[in-house]
């Protein structure tokens, strides 16, 4: 028997209402696309302002208490920044005094998007998007464990080119570490939305033989590629296979994915 997909619980804070059914809440699919994003959009409130503030950071699940679990389990979000900038010393002040987690934390809302086709229509009100979208909602505090943050930076430097972390100047140095802050988000809930398949006009657009003749309907893939690696005006090795596997496979999978949703239901 298949192990149990785990998922987030419904509430009135993930839910999807509109086109439900494109609604994942599994923690699997969830995790993977804030993992695959390599930006990620971090939302939360400043006391006094009357707008929320969203900031473009880098980030990874994981478990430094459980550093061999899954994306099906459950895990939180590492991010990190400048140790003075605004969103570390607002988590500073949600993190207790022996730097574990507090009850709450800094309430923080995480976005994470990929466009993978223009869907093309015969109405311009029925054009729209493939495209796989995350967002989890939980609390932020300060880590203050050395070696949690080192694991945490191990993980987001491996979100960037996979086994990096081994291929670069080992330890960090105590300023490297003093001037960079990571942030663990204890995650409470979250949901994906998921649209793929081909263009879809409504029932009178589609009997429109002088309609249907006279515009193009269809889907335009959209993928990322890596290029060619151009050396630094230091470097003195030949590209490691660590990076130009990831290339390889980056390229190959980002156009087989968006190929292959045009052709779901």
């Amino acid at each position: 028997m298949g192990r149990h997909e785990l998922e987030y619980p419904k509430d009135a804070t993930n839910t999807v209402k509109r086109h439900d059914e494109r609604a994942s809440y599994a923690l699997r699919t969830i995790h993977e696309l804030i993992n695959g994003s390599p930006i990620l959009h971090i939302s939360f409130n400043i006391e006094g302002s009357p707008f929320p503030t969203t900031l473009p950071m880098l980030g990874q699940m994981g478990s430094f208490a459980r550093p061999s679990s899954s994306t099906g389990d459950s895990l939180d979000l590492y991010v990190h920044g400048y140790v003075s900038s605004r969103i570390m010393n607002m988590g500073r002040k949600h993190t207790s005094e022996d730097g574990q987690k507090t009850e709450t934390g800094l309430p923080v809302c995480v976005a994470a998007s990929h466009v993978d086709g223009l869907v093309l229509a015969l109405s311009s009100f029925s054009h729209s998007y493939n495209y796989r979208s995350a967002v989890l909602f939980g609390y932020a505090t300060l880590v203050t464990d050395v070696e949690e943050k080192n694991y945490a930076l191990e993980q987001i430097t491996n979100g960037i080119v996979p086994d990096r972390w081994r291929h670069t100047r080992l330890p960090l140095t105590n300023a490297e570490l003093q001037s960079t802050s990571v942030l663990r988000i204890r995650i409470t809930s979250g949901s994906a939305k998921i649209r793929t398949g081909n263009a879809g006009d409504e029932r009178d657009d589609m009997q429109n033989d002088e309609l249907r003749d006279g515009n193009w309907t269809g889907v335009l893939p959209v993928y990322s590629s890596i290029g060619t690696p151009v050396g630094s005006d230091y470097n003195k090795v030949e590209v490691p296979a660590h990076v130009s596997e990831f290339i390889e496979d980056f390229n190959r999978e980002s156009r087989e994915y968006c190929v292959e949703a045009i052709k779901k239901k």
